[in-house]
């Protein structure tokens, strides 16, 4: 069966976080997840995820940025590496990496239709109540491939939640905790604390916990998990640099030359700082932009040193009985090597283009904080959109303000908000998102696409201004492949 096929198929399985429609329209329950399902499944493809080991990592903000951080040091060092992680830019490959590669076409097809023949056989067997979902097949997939691959270790992100996530088989070296802020709480709970212990789930009996200080009812409940499994917990507080840094280096030192082919001076300070690591100085300089992201590149660097003193996990199934052996130059290099596309990533041309995947209210916060640090005189265009299940209400009204023509600020009068819906069954309509910016009494102008939307903002934009896409981990992959293939773009 071909790559399309097996794509295809997989999209056909739907979306587990939104209500499935019965033949007759009649929306159905959204399914209840549980682990038994998935290591049945996993059993009957020989339990591949016993077979190397694993960094499990959870939390609401951060996950991402911190497993491509922690991946590029182990592969820096001459490991293996495995990275999973979602949702995906582009393309479904992107989420299923070894040492920063995507997993090939041909690959994914038959490891695709591998999975998917167990798990029919398991349902026609009736040890399965149903088929299993989308992440639940792509993790597996996952599983087999890094077996098959003979990897060292692999970075895992948690998908929502942690207890009940499909990554959560694995019996991980190391469990780390991000960021934890108010996300998915039909599935999660709706208070810190209740999504915090749902995302406790992935700490293990006199397992290793990396975290760092947070929300204090966040802290509680790690505090609470943590001492009821007698884990050890270590803080990444240490490796992050004691005074916010703002040196400003240009677009030839980022990540994204090679992309856009195209160098201008950066808008938003860089993470270039030094810190001290076993009495010697150690150079962070990572193309991850925004202040927020120095307590993900922390956790990156606890779980490093973690991992190189054998003493602090049980390793059942590797050999490497020493601890990895992760020096100080190759987490320097890690950092500096990491790929993470999406995340304050300017795109060059005229206009630029800003992207950045706030797609909750704690990463609009952040994005907010980025924006402050633009030059006030700059002319803005935002280009909005998120998932109906997000707190459309709350990221409004921490954004949108800043793009107000209206507000009587001189530097404003030039500014637009486009809003368009994104190409994703939970999207949330167009008329939700003018309704959002009507309550707010902020001018807003809708596009019936996003490649309209677009388009609409480079003709509106001046050379000097910027473009701001956000709202959604879909949108800006979207506008992402749009700006960086131009011949895809229909408008």
């Amino acid at each position: 069966m071909s790559y399309i096929s097996a794509v295809d198929h997989l999209y056909a399985l739907g979306h587990e976080l939104a209500p499935t429609l019965s033949p007759t329209a009649t929306p159905t329950p959204r399914r209840k997840f549980d682990l038994a399902h998935m290591r049945a499944l996993m059993a009957a493809l020989g339990d591949p995820q016993k077979s190397f080991p694993s960094v499990l990592i959870a939390g609401t903000n951060g996950k991402g940025s911190t497993a491509a951080t922690l991946s590029s040091i182990l592969t820096t060092a001459g490991y293996r590496t495995a990275l999973y992680t979602s949702p995906h830019l582009i393309r479904v490959n992107e989420r299923i990496q070894i040492d920063g590669t995507e997993i090939p076409d041909e690959d994914f097809a038959r490891l695709y239709f591998q999975v998917d023949d167990a798990a029919n056989r398991l349902v026609a067997a009736g040890t399965l109540p149903h088929h299993p979902s989308f992440f639940e097949v792509l993790t597996a997939l996952a599983f087999v491939y890094y077996a098959e691959q003979k990897i060292d270790i692999a970075v895992l992100e948690v998908g929502l939640g942690g207890r009940l996530d499909a990554t959560n088989i694995v019996d991980p070296l190391l469990s780390i905790i991000t960021d934890i802020a108010l996300d998915h709480q039909d599935y999660l709970g709706n208070t810190i604390a209740e999504i915090t212990r749902e995302k406790a789930g992935i700490l293990r009996p006199n397992g290793i916990l990396i975290t760092l200080p947070q929300h204090p009812e966040a802290n509680q409940a790690i505090g609470e998990a943590a001492a009821t499994l007698n884990l050890t917990a270590i803080s990444a507080a240490p490796y992050i640099p004691p005074t916010p840094q703002n040196r400003v280096s240009h677009l030839s030192d980022s990540s994204t030359v090679a992309e856009v082919g195209e160098s201008a001076s950066e808008p938003l300070p860089h993470n270039h700082y030094t810190l001290t690591l076993d009495n010697q100085p150690l150079e962070i300089n990572s193309p991850l932009h925004g202040q927020h992201q120095q307590r993900n590149i922390a956790l990156a660097i606890a779980a490093a040193i973690a991992l190189r003193n054998q003493v602090s996990y049980k390793s059942p199934t590797t050999s490497n009985q020493n601890g990895y052996n992760i020096t100080n130059a190759a987490i320097e290099a890690g950092i500096r090597n990491t790929r993470w596309p999406g995340r304050l990533e300017l795109l060059g041309g005229t206009p630029p283009i800003l992207l950045d995947v706030a797609h909750n209210p704690a990463g609009a916060w952040s994005l907010r904080a980025a924006i402050a640090q633009l030059p006030s005189n700059q002319p803005r265009t935002l280009i909005f959109s998120c998932l109906r299940d997000k707190s459309l209400k709350e990221m409004t009204q921490i954004l949108f303000p800043l793009f107000d023509s209206t507000s009587g600020e001189p530097e404003r009068i030039h500014d637009h908000i486009l809003l368009a819906p994104i190409d994703n069954p939970r999207a949330s309509s167009v008329e939700d998102l003018l309704a959002a910016a009507h309550a707010l009494d902020i001018p807003a102008h809708a596009a019936p696409h996003m490649a309209a939307a677009l388009a609409q903002a480079r003709a509106v934009t001046p050379a000097n201004g910027l473009i701001i896409a956000t709202g959604s981990v879909y949108l800006v992959g979207e506008i992402r492949h749009l700006a960086l293939h131009p011949e895809a773009n229909p408008a």
